[in-house]
């Protein structure tokens, strides 16, 4: 068992360990001869902007600075996301000493909410046909309005940022504002007509054609981008990154969460059965692996170990089900506020995941004091106090100076205030030592 903890803590650290740590060179692919010459680097982004895709798009451009790329093209197709990520991007895009270009592709795809702001950070935005850009005003979780006060703060906060950004970019702050304020949407078209985006391009090599020879102002200065004949690298997504965005869903994050609670229990309540501790420890650090991506409100996280605490404590404790209600509450309100819906308005645990997760905790905890409160009422089998108003048979005769009796298959020495026959019923009144004291409760069978 020893063995078995110890590696797993070991592993479950290096786990941690490899999430925080610098992704490792997935440029590899790259040779080192072709540094310096006509790369463009290529990264995808099909999802909402969280921490997972921030970390991607930071570590995208880092690697187009270190091989001396003449741009960075990122495909994106988002509904948006979280806006402290969307921050961090653009600062990096803004920071950036390789050219960034987004591109709305491929076709049917939008950059909305989020992506607008993205879109109006890079040095080049694009659109391929049938694309829409727009729908930036901020929203509570599943499209919700939040706070009236909050919303007008958040609101004002993002039309200064795209301002300031169109100024950067000689992009349209008019429109920006009003894809904020009035959520406003257009396509491509319509896009490059109203200075919001500089290229409608068919394709990447399409995209290519046109950007070449364009002159931008990165943060050391302007650069003439050279794309002709230039070759495109994907920068594919670390191993951590693709665990982290698998698991980063909050309804998984509070699955695994669930269920590292239950095997940390059984395996409390049922010292080295292994099997249990080891899902459940695995499933809890592979949640607080999934949480790292997540904004994590404090007050759930206590409710819910609140909640683990009062259903333990009913099963040791009668308190009538009042422990276990408490619970039950406890753990539902804190599943609610778990996630910040404010801060990450596109991914939230849902009611549905939520829901079944409380009534199996309820049902299994309440089913758990149920048998611990059925067992403590029940008889004592063992022991003195299993022997007083036992039923037995008399082997010899009793009476005051002693005789025997025959109870939990035992022969015992008993006495009796009155002469009792053998192969009579009696009843055990009280035991000295030794010694039964029994009294007729039958007649001969």
């Amino acid at each position: 068992m020893n063995k078995v903890f110890i590696s797993f803590i070991l592993c479950s650290g290096a786990l941690l360990a490899y999430g925080q740590s610098s992704p490792d060179d997935s440029t590899a692919k790259i040779a080192e001869e072709d540094i310096g010459y006509e790369v463009v680097t290529l990264l995808k982004i099909q999802s909402a902007i969280g921490p997972v895709t921030t970390r991607e798009i930071i570590e995208a451009i880092r690697k187009s600075e270190k091989l001396g790329a003449q741009a960075l093209i990122i495909e994106l197709n988002t509904p948006g996301g979280q806006m402290e990520s969307t921050w961090d991007i653009i600062r990096e895009i803004l920071a950036s000493n390789t050219p960034v270009v987004i591109y709305v592709y491929p076709p049917g795809s939008r950059a909305a909410s989020a992506g607008v702001f993205i879109s109006y950070a890079a040095h080049i935005a694009a659109m391929a046909p049938q694309t829409n850009i727009g729908s930036a005003h901020p929203v509570g979780m599943g499209g919700a309005n939040i706070d009236s006060t909050m919303s007008e703060k958040i609101t004002n906060d993002a039309v200064a940022k795209i301002k300031t950004l169109a100024a950067k970019r000689g992009r349209n702050a008019r429109w920006g504002e009003d894809a904020i304020r009035k959520s406003v949407s257009i396509t491509e078209f319509e896009a490059l007509k109203d200075s919001v985006i500089n290229y409608i391009a068919d394709d990447l090599d399409d995209l290519l054609s046109k950007i070449d020879k364009d002159t931008v102002d990165v943060i050391t200065g302007p650069v003439v981008i050279d794309t002709d004949r230039a070759r495109v690298e994907e920068i594919g997504i670390g191993f951590a990154n693709r665990i982290l965005e698998i698991i980063s869903d909050p309804n998984i994050a509070y699955i695994l969460m669930a269920i590292g609670m239950l095997g940390l229990y059984f395996e409390f309540a049922n010292p080295g059965a292994v099997v249990p501790g080891v899902i459940g420890g695995i499933s809890l650090i592979l949640a607080l692996f999934s949480f790292q991506a997540l904004p994590i409100r404090f007050a759930g996280v206590v409710l819910i170990l609140l909640a683990m605490v009062m259903f333990l404590l009913e099963v040791k404790i009668i308190s009538h089900g009042v422990l276990g209600g408490g619970g039950v509450l406890s753990l539902f309100f804190g599943s609610l506020m778990l996630v910040n819906d404010t801060e990450f308005p596109y991914k939230g645990i849902s009611l549905s995941v939520i829901i079944p997760t409380v009534l199996v905790f309820t049902l299994f905890f309440f089913l758990a004091a149920y048998l611990a409160v059925k067992t403590h009422r029940k008889k004592v089998a063992t022991g003195e106090a299993g022997l007083k108003n036992e039923i037995c048979v008399t082997r010899t005769p009793v009476d005051p100076d002693g005789g025997t009796v025959f109870v939990h298959g035992e022969i015992w020495k008993a006495v009796s205030d009155m002469p009792i026959e053998a192969n009579r019923k009696v009843r055990v009144l009280d035991i000295q030592g030794m010694l039964l004291k029994v009294e007729q409760v039958g007649l001969k069978q």
